[in-house]
């Protein structure tokens, strides 16, 4: 009997050591360095500074700038990432003429680098021949600096990654349509149900945990948005710094790698007090409903 419980944990044993090689270790190695006032460059590596980078970050403000603005586009790219991704889902699932190329359409965006995601929007957002200043040129109205006015840079940002990322919510949200039964909708269309009203009473109800998770994973994406603002921006505008550049420039920049931990640390105790947060809410929800 004893062999058998043995018998499980080897198979899981090789996991279980990348698991504690690759996350726990590093994890608890970044939280002994957040308490010393390691460089990068190998300097005061052994300069054990207690909680005086947690109490430097705490009157830093670029970091809660930094967070301020991580958190303004979270706001503004979750709500369009989802709906997009549910709209298209359901354009896409319904028998329409070569529908495999619209689904195609939809998702290939998701997998071009960033690199190139970036490239193709700063032609588009470019002064004089880019093409959305261009056309609203033809149209009679003014060029905007969407790359260098601060005012709607943080749209511009949001515009891109939701053109760029909206194809993954889509992929989900198909995923979850093609579990609702066809007999439901068969059955209330024989009732005299509407498009509408199917959708309102039986589609958006049934794709409930699809939306949480979509939501979940969607608030997580956005607030560690890093590529898109750093290639975007050049890394110097800190209007729009995100608080995951500001780790990166601290820490490799300005070579404090203690201090970039620390910032960390906080980021992690604040999407971590997030998540449970929003996983309790969902559940009080959920159980209203049933």
């Amino acid at each position: 009997m004893r062999g058998r419980q043995w018998s499980g944990f080897w198979f899981v044993a090789p996991f279980l050591l990348l698991y504690l090689a690759f996350l726990v270790l590093p994890l608890l190695l970044g939280l002994k360095m957040s308490f010393t006032n390691q460089s990068i460059t190998g300097a005061g590596s052994d300069a054990w500074v207690g909680f005086g980078n947690y109490t430097e970050l705490f009157g830093d403000p670029a970091v809660w700038r930094s967070l301020w603005n991580t958190l303004v586009f979270t706001l503004l790219s979750t709500p369009p990432l989802v709906a997009i991704g549910l709209g298209l889902a359901l354009l896409t699932h319904r028998k329409l003429p070569a529908a495999w190329l619209f689904r195609l359409a939809f998702f290939a965006p998701y997998v071009l680098p960033v690199s190139v995601v970036v490239l193709i929007w700063t032609w588009l957002y470019q002064p004089g021949f880019g093409l959305i200043n261009d056309t609203l040129v033809w149209l009679g109205l003014g060029e905007v600096g969407w790359l260098s006015d601060n005012g709607v840079l943080m749209v511009s940002i949001v515009v891109t990654t939701v053109w760029w990322t909206a194809g993954f919510n889509y992929l989900l949200y198909l995923a979850g349509l093609q579990e609702v039964p066809r007999e439901l909708h068969e059955a209330a269309a024989l009732d005299g149900a509407g498009g509408w009203a199917r959708l309102r009473s039986i589609t958006l109800p049934l794709l409930r945990r699809t939306h949480v998770l979509v939501l979940v994973l969607q608030i997580l994406a956005s607030l560690k948005v890093f590529d898109q603002v750093y290639l975007l921006t050049g890394g110097t505008n800190p209007e729009v710094r995100s608080i995951v550049q500001y780790i990166y420039e601290s820490g490799f920049t300005n070579f404090r790698v203690g201090y970039a931990a620390a910032i960390s640390y906080l980021f992690f105790a604040l999407i971590l007090l997030l998540a449970v947060v929003q996983f309790r809410i969902l559940r009080a929800r959920q159980e209203r409903i049933t």
